[in-house]
């Protein structure tokens, strides 16, 4: 019993070196001195030069930030809304639904991001901020649809037909029992969308207009140049926001099941 404890012990150590180790490399290194890899010595040269000297870098985190914020709420509102409404109602298309919409998950992006600049050019929609949220909107829905689905596969239904009988309406049902215990699905698949809406490239590489360029395209434009060791200091603010915002979260479901 103690080996198998002491192996489960040292892959688990290996699989957490794994994952947080570049994390731990990234921000050592943004506290290098140098702009090489070589070590010089420790300096907030790189957050200096971040808050103080690279205005087209957050132009850029701001345009992606517009774009998460958006395209993950609007995602997660008709994500949450299609799967409660596949569960809850039995139709002929449903089954037929649920494939057509998983589509964009199997497809490769490239695939999309092409047939989005065709769809938006049939249109005549310039280039811009805003198709860049509609290409997010559409890849995001799936994902968020996914999560909730599974949340709900646990969900019984026979709480509802109680609540009926006690006089609540649809509306009520949906907004005082289906939301509240499928939140858990929402804001983890609300944070799977935010995350691939900031990380996306190659879909934003095919609807991004002149001026709307995001984090990633921008990262990808420096790399001709030179990639700034600014990066890394603006990579461990965003890891420190990402765990705040997930700890936040968090925080603000165990208020909403207190509710």
């Amino acid at each position: 019993m103690k080996t198998k404890r002491r192996v489960s012990l040292f892959f688990f150590c290996l699989v957490q070196v794994f994952f947080y180790a570049p994390l731990v490399v990234l921000a050592v290194f943004s506290l290098n001195d140098s702009k090489t890899m070589n070590w010089s010595h420790l300096s907030l040269r790189w957050y200096h030069e971040l808050f103080l000297n690279s205005p087209a870098l957050w132009k850029a985190l701001g345009n992606s930030l517009i774009v998460a914020a958006v395209a993950s709420v609007s995602a997660t509102i008709i994500g949450t809304l299609g799967a409660i409404g596949i569960y809850w109602y039995k139709f002929r298309a449903r089954k037929y639904l649920q494939v057509v919409t998983f589509l964009p998950i199997i497809l490769p992006e490239i695939i999309i991001g092409v047939s989005l600049l065709i769809f938006f050019a049939a249109l005549h929609l310039q280039l811009s901020l805003f198709t860049i949220i509609l290409a997010h909107i559409t890849f995001n829905i799936p994902f968020v649809l996914l999560v909730v689905m599974a949340r709900l596969e646990d969900f019984d239904f026979s709480i509802i037909e109680a609540a009926r009988d006690l006089g609540a309406r649809e509306i009520d049902a949906l907004i005082r029992v289906i939301i509240p215990i499928s939140m858990p699905g929402i804001m983890s698949g609300f944070l799977l969308a935010t995350t691939l809406s900031l990380e996306d490239f190659v879909i934003t590489f095919f609807v991004a207009g002149p001026g709307s360029s995001t984090l990633p395209l921008y990262v990808y434009s420096m790399i001709r140049f030179g990639v700034s060791p600014a990066i890394n200091a603006l990579s461990v603010v965003i890891v420190i926001a990402t765990v705040v915002l997930a700890a936040s979260s968090r925080n603000l479901y165990k208020y909403v099941i207190q509710r």
